[in-house]
C-alpha cells in the first residue's frame, strides 16, 4: 500500500531535483535506477523521496540518523588518501531490500527521522573532529543525492573530500550530480552481481544498472573508483560470476582498480547463513588475480596478508595493514614503491591521522 505524506514532512523537507513529469501524472524519480513512478502523496521504495503537490519532495532533507568518525579504511577504501579520518553520515531509508543489511536499523527504516544537520553543519562537525573526508554510508547516498551534493560542495570550500560508499544502482541523472563534488566512490557488488542472488537476496532484476554507472563514471568524471564483493557462503558464492565481473572490471575500468572481496557476517534476516570461509575468499582472490586485476584484496578478515598492497613491480609490501591499522608504508611522496620505484594508482601521502583513529558517534 502507498504511504501517505503529511503536509509537515513536505514541509520540512525539500524540493527534490531529479525527476521527471509523466503524462500519467505521475513523478518519476530518477535517483536511482528503480526509477519509480510516485503518485500524488505517495513515497517511492527507499521511503524518503515522495510527491506533494504534484512536486517530488527528498522527505529528509537536512536529517542525519548517524554520525561518526571512521578510518577511512573501513569503508572500504585503500587507495584514496590511506589513514584518513573520515565522518560518516546516512539518513534512513535505502533502494535495495538486502536480507542480511548489517545497517537494517537505519537503512531498513522506511520513516522519515533523524536529527536537524544542515550542510555547513555536517562539514563543520568534520572540521572539528578532525576528519579529512566525509562519507556517504551506512544506506544508499544517492536517494539523498540532493542533501550530500549541498554537504559536499560546502565540504570542498573547506579542503574536505567526499566518498560515496554505494551499491551503485544509479543513473546517468544521478552520476552527473556525483560529478559536481565526488571525489571517491566504492560500489559494493552482492554475490559478484549474479543474477539469481540480486532477485532473491536483495529485491532488483538484475545488475546491469550498475555496471552502467561504473561506465558512466570513468567516461564523464574524474572520480577515484573502488569495487567491492560481498560473498556470501551457498548462495552469492559462484566462482564463474567473480570470474566474470573479474574480467568486466579489468576490460572496462582497468587493471590497476581496486577490488575488495568481503566476508559475510549473519546479519538481520539471514542469521542462519555462516560466516565465509577463508578459503572461498582466497579462491575469489586468485581468480581475480588471474584476470589480471594487480590489486586484489580480502575484507573482514583482520589479519589476513591479502589486506595489504603489494608491489606489481617487485611483490614489496607497499601497505602492510591489519584491520584498520596501518603498519608498514613504502610509498614515496609520489605513489611510488620506495623499493623499485613503480608508480602506483595511490592517491595521496599517508595522512597524519594514520594510527589516530576513534570510533566516534557523534550523532545517535
Amino acid at each position: 500500500m502507498p504511504v501517505e505524506i503529511s503536509r509537515l514532512t513536505a514541509a520540512t523537507g525539500r524540493e527534490a531535483e531529479l525527476h521527471a513529469p509523466l503524462q500519467n501524472g505521475r513523478v518519476q524519480c530518477t535517483a536511482c535506477a528503480r526509477r519509480c513512478q510516485i503518485g500524488e502523496g505517495q513515497i517511492g521504495l527507499c521511503g524518503i523521496r515522495g510527491v506533494v503537490d504534484g512536486k517530488l519532495y527528498l522527505l529528509n532533507y537536512g536529517r542525519i540518523i548517524a554520525g561518526q568518525v571512521d578510518p577511512i579504511e573501513k569503508k572500504p577504501v585503500l587507495h584514496y588518501h590511506p589513514g584518513s579520518k573520515i565522518f560518516s553520515i546516512a539518513t534512513t531509508g535505502c533502494n535495495w531490500l538486502c536480507r542480511y543489511c548489517q545497517n537494517s536499523e537505519i537503512s531498513q527504516r522506511r520513516k522519515v527521522e533523524g536529527v536537524e544537520t544542515s550542510p555547513l553543519r555536517v562539514v563543520q562537525l568534520a572540521k572539528e573532529n578532525g576528519c579529512e573526508g566525509i562519507a556517504y554510508t551506512y544506506n544508499e547516498p544517492s536517494i539523498f543525492i540532493e542533501y550530500a551534493r549541498d554537504v559536499g560542495k560546502i565540504a570542498h570550500q573547506k579542503g574536505i573530500f567526499n566518498i560515496f560508499v554505494s551499491n551503485g544502482y544509479d543513473t546517468p541523472e544521478s552520476v552527473g550530480a556525483m560529478s559536481e563534488f565526488l571525489d571517491c566512490l566504492t560500489v559494493d557488488f552482492k554475490g559478484s552481481g549474479e543474477t539469481g542472488f540480486v532477485r532473491r537476496v536483495i529485491g532488483i532484476p538484475d545488475a546491469e544498472p550498475i555496471f552502467q554507472t561504473l561506465l558512466e563514471v570513468k567516461q564523464r568524471t574524474k572520480i577515484h573508483t573502488e569495487i567491492t564483493d560481498l560473498i556470501v557462503p551457498g548462495l552469492g558464492d559462484d566462482i564463474a560470476s567473480a570470474r566474470k565481473l573479474s574480467r568486466w572490471v579489468y576490460d572496462n575500468l582497468g587493471p590497476d582498480t581496486p577490488i575488495h572481496f568481503l566476508r559475510f557476517h549473519p546479519d538481520y534476516k539471514m542469521m542462519d547463513v555462516p560466516v565465509t570461509p577463508v578459503k572461498t575468499l582466497e579462491r575469489h582472490y586468485e581468480v581475480a588475480k588471474e584476470a589480471g586485476l594487480r590489486y586484489v584484496y580480502i575484507g573482514n578478515v583482520p589479519g589476513h596478508p591479502a589486506e595489504s598492497t603489494y608491489c606489481p613491480g617487485c611483490k614489496a609490501v607497499l601497505i602492510e595493514r591489519r584491520g584498520y591499522e596501518i603498519g608498514v608504508y613504502a610509498l614515496d611522496g609520489r605513489g611510488r614503491c620506495r623499493s623499485c620505484g613503480y608508480q602506483t594508482p595511490i592517491v595521496g601521502p599517508l595522512s597524519r591521522s594514520a594510527g589516530e583513529y576513534r570510533f566516534v558517534p557523534v550523532i545517535d
